[in-house]
C-alpha cells in the first residue's frame, strides 16, 4: 500500500538506507515490548518521502504489509487510514478504529507516516499500540523527532556526486558526457544549496529546452523567482516546487508568536544566509535604550538614531519593558527552527541562526515590494542600534561581515525611498562605520560614493551639515591611501568640532586622532605627534587607563614617536598598551593584536631583534586563525614577519 514507485531518479542515501535497514533488524527474533519507530525530519524538498519509499522497497520482505498514510490535513490521514483498515478487512469507520485493527494485526507490518508537518498536532494520536509493527514518519517540525524510539534521522543536502549525477540524469545528459559537464552541473548544485527538489526542477528546465547548463546559473540571478517554481511534468513531489514546499510551512505560522516567527523571518532574509549571533538582537533593545534619550528629530546630526529607528524594531525584541527579555524572540526562533526554516547553531559561548541558501531566497521573495522595503528598514535598525554595543562587533566581526555586505546591496537612491531621507541616512553610516572597522575599505568607498551623488554633496567641498560623512570619508581616505585629501578633509571636520564641541568631547577627540593618523599616512610626522599628545592629554584626565579610546590614542602615539624617531618614548608607552590589553581583551581581539604588531615593529627598531620576531610570529599565528587571506591586517603581519626572516638568512 504504497502512493507511487521509487522515482527512477533517486540517487545516494545508501548509508541512510542502511542504517535504516539495519534499525528495524536489530533484535528482531527477540522478543521486546518497544515498538519501533523512526522519524526522518528535514526541510521541504530534500526527499524525505522518496527515502521511505526506497526504505520500503529495499525491506518489502521484512513485512507481512507495508503501510503508507499521508498524514499532511486530516481529511487525508482519516481516508488513508480507513484504506489501510480495509486493506486488513476491517470495516472500521474511524482512525481510531483503523488503529485498533493495524495493532491486532499478529503479522509484522510497518507503517509510514508521511507529512507529519503541523507543530501544533500531537501525532501520538495516529501510533498504533503493539510491538507486532514498526513506523517510519517524515516531518519538517524538528520536535517531531521525540516521537522516535529509535534514533531519529536528520536529511540534509545530497552529497557532491550523488547531487550532480541527480542533476545531469533530469537535465537528460547521456551518463557518456556526464565528465564533460561536470564542472557545470557543480557549480549549479553549490548555487541552489544542494536542495534535492530545487535541482529536479533545474534538470528539468534544462531538458525542456529553456537554457543549456552552462546558461543555468545567470538565468537563475535573473529570474530566480520563475525557476524556482517551474515544476517538471513528471516526477512531481507533492507540493510541485521549492517555494511552494516552503510556503507550506509557512502557512502554519499563526497568531502573534507566528506573526513573530515572520517578522524574524523578513529580517533574516535582508541580510545573509550565513550565521547571524542572535546576541545582535539584545544590543539591538539596549541600544534603543539609550537612543530614546536622544530625539533624533530635535538634533541636526545627521548621524543621530532616535525615537523613530526604535518604532522601526521588530515587537518580538521586547522594548517595553526595563530588562531584557528575550522570551518573544526564543518563541519565533523555536517556531523557524521546528519547520526546518531556520537552524539555530548553539555551544556554550555562541548562539546563531542561519538558513538554506534557497528558504533564504524564498523568504525574500515571498514579500511584496513594500514589505520588502520594510524588512530592511527593520533589520536595518537592529544592526545599527546594535553597533552602539561595540564588544559583539568586535567578537563577531567574522560571521557578521556577509550580513554588513548583504544588507547593503541595494542602490542607495533606492534606499532613501524606504522612509524619510533624515531617517535612512544613520542606519547607512552605522553600517559603514562597520565597514571601515572590518577593512572592506573599497566596499565603504563605493558606498560613500553613491551616498555623494544621491545627496547631491562632494568632499572638496564639505558641507558643514554632513560633518558626519565626512569624518566618515576622511577615515576611509586613510585607509585607502588618499592621505592629502584624508588631510584636507579631516582638518576641515577638526575646525567646525573644535567651535561646536568641547574640548572633551569623545567625538572631537576622535576626529583629532583620525586626522594625527592622517598626519602620519602623510609624512607630517611633527604635526601628528603634537595633536596625538594633545588627545592622550586630554583623555588621561577623563577617560579609565584601560579605556579602548585611550588605550587607542597611545598607540598611536607610539607610532608616531616611531616615526619620528622617538624610539624609546614608543617602547615605553606600546608596552603599557599591550599589558593593559592582555588583562582586558582576548588574544584574537583587533586591537590587542594591532598594539602587539606596532610593539614587535618598534621592538626591531630599537635593535631587539629576536624579540620582534618572536611577538611578530605570535600575532601572524592568531591572524591566520581569525582573519581571512585577504584581511589588511594580516596581509600586513604576514610581509613583515616574511621580510625580516629572509633578512636574517
Amino acid at each position: 500500500m504504497v502512493p507511487r514507485p521509487v522515482s527512477r531518479l533517486f540517487t545516494g542515501r545508501s548509508e541512510l538506507l542502511c542504517r535504516i535497514k539495519n534499525a528495524f533488524q536489530a533484535d528482531r527474533n527477540m522478543q521486546t515490548e518497544e515498538q519501533k519507530r523512526l522519524v526522518i525530519v528535514g526541510m521541504g524538498g530534500q526527499g524525505k518521502s522518496e527515502v521511505c519509499l526506497k526504505a520500503a522497497s529495499i525491506m518489502r520482505e521484512d513485512f507481512w504489509g507495508v503501510f503508507w498514510v499521508d498524514v499532511g490535513r486530516r481529511e487525508m490521514a482519516k481516508n488513508g487510514f480507513i484504506a489501510v483498515a480495509k486493506a486488513l478487512g476491517s470495516s472500521a469507520e474511524s482512525i481510531a478504529e483503523s488503529l485498533h485493527a493495524l495493532a491486532s494485526t499478529k503479522r509484522r507490518w510497518l507503517l509510514i507516516l508521511d507529512n507529519a508537518d503541523d507543530p501544533d498536532f500531537d501525532y501520538k494520536d495516529y501510533i498504533p499500540s503493539g510491538s507486532n509493527g514498526a513506523v517510519m514518519m517524515t516531518s519538517r517540525v524538528q520536535q517531531c523527532e521525540w516521537y522516535s524510539t529509535i534514533k531519529h534521522e536528520t536529511l540534509d543536502g545530497l552529497d557532491l556526486e550523488p547531487c550532480t549525477q541527480l542533476l545531469l540524469k533530469t537535465a537528460k545528459i547521456g551518463e557518456t558526457l556526464w565528465s564533460l559537464h561536470e564542472q557545470q552541473a557543480q557549480d549549479i548544485v553549490h548555487l541552489l544549496g544542494s536542495h534535492t527538489l530545487a535541482l529536479i526542477q533545474a534538470g528539468a528546465y534544462i531538458a525542456e529546452g529553456y537554457c543549456r547548463l552552462d546558461q543555468y546559473p545567470k538565468k537563475y540571478q535573473q529570474q530566480r523567482k520563475r525557476l524556482l517554481k517551474h515544476f517538471p511534468n513528471q516526477e512531481q513531489s507533492r507540493y510541485r516546487n521549492v517555494y511552494a514546499t516552503f510556503e507550506a510551512s509557512a502557512e502554519v505560522l499563526t497568531g502573534e508568536s507566528g506573526q513573530d516567527a515572520l517578522d524574524l523571518l523578513a529580517i533574516l532574509s535582508m541580510v545573509h544566509s550565513n550565521v547571524l549571533p542572535l546576541q545582535v538582537f539584545e544590543d539591538a533593545w539596549r541600544g534603543s535604550k539609550r537612543a530614546l534619550k536622544i530625539d533624533s528629530a530635535k538634533t541636526d546630526k545627521v548621524d543621530a538614531l532616535g525615537q523613530w529607528h526604535v518604532s522601526e524594531l521588530p515587537g518580538l525584541l521586547g522594548g517595553q519593558g526595563d530588562e531584557w527579555d528575550d522570551y518573544c524572540l526564543m518563541v519565533a526562533i523555536s517556531r523557524l527552527a521546528s519547520l526546518s526554516l531556520v537552524t539555530r547553531h548553539r555551544s556554550d559561548d555562541f548562539d546563531g541562526l542561519s538558513m538554506h541558501s534557497l528558504a533564504h531566497t524564498w523568504a525574500k521573495d515571498r514579500l511584496s515590494k513594500g514589505q520588502q522595503q520594510q524588512a530592511w528598514t527593520s533589520a536595518g535598525c537592529v544592526l545599527a542600534l546594535s553597533r552602539e554595543q561595540s564588544k559583539t562587533w568586535q567578537v563577531y566581526e567574522k560571521e557578521l561581515r556577509p550580513h554588513v555586505q548583504s544588507y547593503l546591496s541595494p542602490r542607495i537612491r533606492d534606499i532613501f525611498s524606504y522612509g524619510p531621507q533624515t531617517m535612512m541616512l544613520p542606519i547607512i553610516l552605522k553600517c559603514g562605520w562597520a565597514l571601515h572597522t572590518m577593512r572592506e575599505d573599497a566596499r565603504l568607498e563605493s558606498l560613500l560614493e553613491d551616498i555623494y551623488q544621491t545627496l547631491q554633496i562632494t568632499p572638496l567641498e564639505p558641507s558643514r551639515a554632513h560633518l558626519p560623512i565626512w569624518n566618515l570619508a576622511g577615515s576611509n581616505q586613510v585607509n585607502m591611501g588618499h592621505s592629502r585629501r584624508a588631510v584636507a578633509l579631516l582638518e576641515h571636520v577638526v575646525k567646525v568640532q573644535e567651535t561646536t564641541l568641547a574640548e572633551t568631547h569623545p567625538n572631537r577627540l576622535a576626529s583629532q586622532h583620525t586626522l594625527a593618523s592622517a598626519y602620519r599616512a602623510n609624512g607630517q610626522t611633527k604635526e601628528a605627534v603634537a595633536l596625538l599628545e594633545h588627545v592622550v592629554k586630554v583623555q588621561e584626565t577623563t577617560l579609565a587607563e584601560t579605556h579602548p579610546n585611550r588605550l587607542a590614542s597611545q598607540h598611536t602615539l607610539a607610532s608616531a614617536y616611531r616615526a619620528n624617531g622617538q624610539t624609546k618614548e614608543a617602547v615605553a608607552l606600546l608596552e603599557h598598551v599591550v599589558k593593559v590589553h592582555k588583562t582586558t581583551l582576548a588574544e584574537t581581539h583587533p586591537h590587542r593584536l594591532a598594539s602587539q604588531h606596532e610593539l614587535a615593529i618598534v621592538y626591531k627598531a630599537e635593535g631587539q631583534e629576536q624579540r620582534a620576531i618572536e611577538l611578530l610570529e605570535q600575532v601572524v599565528t592568531v591572524k591566520i586563525r581569525v582573519y581571512r587571506a585577504d584581511h589588511p591586517s594580516r596581509r600586513v603581519s604576514e610581509r613583515v614577519l616574511a621580510r625580516w626572516r629572509q633578512f636574517r638568512k
